[in-house]
């Protein structure tokens, strides 16, 4: 018995390998990412384009740490070992980018990039035992379903997937590994000391297989990450449960659980991107008539009546079409839940403004940012301010520019050509701008841009826009861009921006406040943006940004007080923008 590992790359989430095969698809040192100057030349690519912190690595163990995943999972050509039966140029150039790789560059969606690791996890490369191999998502894929066959939810819990499933393959057995786990939840779900149950089993797991005990726990969050980055599973608590919408299709995926295929057919399989069961027509129907029924169940209305169903491609074009409608549902619940989580949403933004990486909310909760996710993480906190708000009229999918993926954590910064968020309400629409640039540069990288949004925004609505620009320190340079707000059309048309900017501390003060006070509408906050504009007059920027902090701490201190009777009032919904 040992462990599977699916990658051992150092990102919390392994969509972000689609972010580093890019960077090096664009780059001049394809081919040459190993040996001392080719792992320092990776490494500085993958920092220079915001994939990893360029940290102190002496070693250069990043570069080398993410060739290794790209190869494991068939996106770069892995190198070929001499016990594996077959040589290099039988498979492909070492370290170049495989059929599967362009595929996952070229992936335009979180679903297209998912499928792309789908793909290449199904294929069954890892050893079993006595010639045999199998696939670790398959393997766990089976497990969930044999505890819904069970009658129990097809869920794994953390402790579970480190001290069973991820030391496991299917020359176990899957009725046997089954009952391993359910032994181990029983046994946790009776102990009265979790935390000393879990010590104690990774202790003995460690004992029994020669490792540290933490080796458990690094290993099965890095499983997870992957397993989850195929959109097969979401997250559960601390551990994963099956997507509903991709039962079929698990059940497709899990027929053959062992493999005897010789390796190079295998490796050639991983490197062009395994066949799904989807790519037949006939289990490609069979899926779509099951989503079908449950978009039913979503309250969705659909109809197959004049789509084209007669090819795999149309087939799966339709498949995905529904299950779009079903994520954009869930979406919805996800904006609701909202409201009721803004003390994680706080927890984030503070975060985010002390540039820490890790906060403990309560004794269950802990939350953490890797450093080269902050931008996104950035985005993603304040997109989930403004749902929290509750009186959007614009669904929660169109208030962000960025990608979610089934958990509805970011995969990716905002694009370009337009802001990072546009929340419309029912008399305004606000353009909210950020950035963690602290320096001289942010004026240079946001000033122009920022303005040029609010404008475009300001002559495609019929109300209000406003800008509201956040960082942990706002540059005067940039703070004197907005304070003079103005932009002229192609036309010469002149346009008064109204755009804010303020420090991410204050405005997570403001939100804290709002719902402190059970006061979370949008007409406080953009009561306190028009102060901080009127505060602009006969000023010039630094006097400005003192203003805006003035305006900001009286508002926060104002709706303190407010509080004792707050508590004994409804909370505010659907607030008017003034």
């Amino acid at each position: 018995m040992g462990f599977w590992q699916l990658g051992n790359t150092s990102v919390r989430s392994a969509m972000r390998i689609k972010d580093g095969l890019t960077a090096l698809s664009k780059s001049t040192i394809q081919g040459n990412i190993r040996k001392g100057e080719g792992d320092a030349a990776f490494r500085r690519l993958l920092g220079e384009c915001g994939v990893v912190s360029l940290s102190v690595d002496a070693t250069n163990s990043v570069g080398r740490k993410w060739r290794a995943a790209m190869g494991k999972l068939g996106f770069l050509y892995p190198e070929v070992k001499k016990n594996m039966g077959f040589r290099q140029e039988d498979l492909g150039k070492l370290d170049g980018i495989t059929p599967a790789g362009w595929n996952l560059v070229r992936a335009s969606t979180v679903a297209a990039a998912q499928e792309c690791f789908l793909r290449a996890m199904i294929t069954p490369v890892f050893p079993a035992g006595n010639g045999k191999t199998f696939s670790p998502l398959a393997w766990t894929l089976a497990i969930l379903l044999e505890l819904e066959r069970r009658g129990k939810e097809p869920a794994i819990q953390f402790a579970e997937m480190a001290l069973v499933v991820q030391t496991t393959t299917p020359r176990e057995g899957l009725t046997q590994t089954a009952d391993r786990v359910l032994s181990l939840r029983t046994r946790r779900d009776a102990s009265e000391r979790k935390r000393v149950f879990d010590r104690q089993q990774y202790e003995a797991g460690g004992r029994s297989l020669g490792c540290k005990p933490h080796t458990f726990l690094d290993y099965a969050d890095m499983n997870l990450r992957y397993l989850k980055a195929t959109g097969m599973v979401q997250s559960k608590g601390k551990g994963i449960s099956l997507v509903p919408e991709k039962h079929f299709l698990a059940v497709q995926l899990t027929q053959n659980l062992l493999s005897e295929e010789p390796m190079l057919k295998l490796y050639r399989r991983l490197c062009n991107g395994s066949e799904l069961p989807t790519d037949q027509a006939p289990v490609a129907y069979r899926a779509v008539v099951d989503l079908l029924a449950q978009l039913q169940n979503y309250g969705i209305a659909y109809s197959l009546e004049g789509k084209p169903l007669d090819t795999p491609a149309r087939l799966n074009q339709v498949r995905y079409e529904m299950e779009e409608l079903i994520a954009k549902k869930k979406e919805e619940a996800y904006a609701r839940e909202q409201p009721s989580q803004w003390k994680e949403i706080a927890a984030y933004l503070d975060l985010l403004s002390v540039r820490k990486g890790k906060r403990k909310i309560n004794e269950k909760t802990k939350i953490s940012i890797p450093r080269a996710e902050a931008p996104a993480y950035l985005e993603w906190s304040l997109w989930r301010a403004f749902l929290a708000m509750d009186s959007l009229i614009n669904p929660p999918f169109e208030v962000r520019r960025f990608q979610v993926d089934q958990d509805f954590l970011p995969v990716g910064t905002a694009p370009g050509n337009g802001p990072d968020l546009i929340a419309e309400f029912s008399d305004c629409v606000i353009a909210v701008e950020v950035t963690l640039s602290e320096n001289s540069r942010q004026e240079a990288m946001e000033g122009e841009p920022v303005r040029r949004h609010v404008a475009d925004l300001m002559q495609r609505y019929r109300k209000p826009v406003y800008g509201l620009f956040l960082a942990n320190r706002i540059d005067s340079n940039t703070a004197e861009t907005f304070r003079i707000g103005v932009w002229y059309t192609r036309d010469d048309r002149k346009l008064a921006l109204h755009i804010v900017p303020m420090a991410l501390s204050e405005f997570s003060a403001l939100f804290q406040a709002l719902f402190r006070a059970h006061q979370p509408g949008l007409k406080t906050l953009v009561g306190v943006m028009a102060s901080c504009e009127k505060s602009k007059e006969a000023v010039e920027a630094p006097q400005w940004k003192v203003r805006i902090s003035e305006v900001v701490k009286r508002a926060v201190l104002s709706i303190s007080r407010s509080v004792p009777a707050a508590r004994h009032a409804s909370a505010v919904r659907g607030n008017r923008c003034g």
